[in-house]
């Protein structure tokens, strides 16, 4: 799945969130512990997991070489 979103109007810089460009890229996982360990012992710094208010899933965000952030979420 492909989740797209637009805003009307976004400020022309690269900033977060909802600035014009790329906001983040997001993948499902079905292990997000997993995914973390995976990720740090390949040397990606990985932010702390979180859990979404909303869903009470687990996420965690990665930087790609540019800055832009990656979304791993549980599903």
């Amino acid at each position: 799945m492909i989740e797209l979103l637009s805003f009307p109007n976004p400020p022309n810089r690269v900033s977060f969130p909802e600035a014009a460009g790329l906001r983040h890229l997001a993948f499902q996982v079905d292990n997000i512990r997993d995914t973390f360990m995976t990720l740090q012992k390949d040397g990606i710094c990985c932010q702390a997991v979180r859990i979404d208010e909303i869903t009470g899933k687990e996420f965690f965000f990665i930087e790609d070489p540019d800055g832009l952030p990656i979304e791993f979420y549980a599903s």
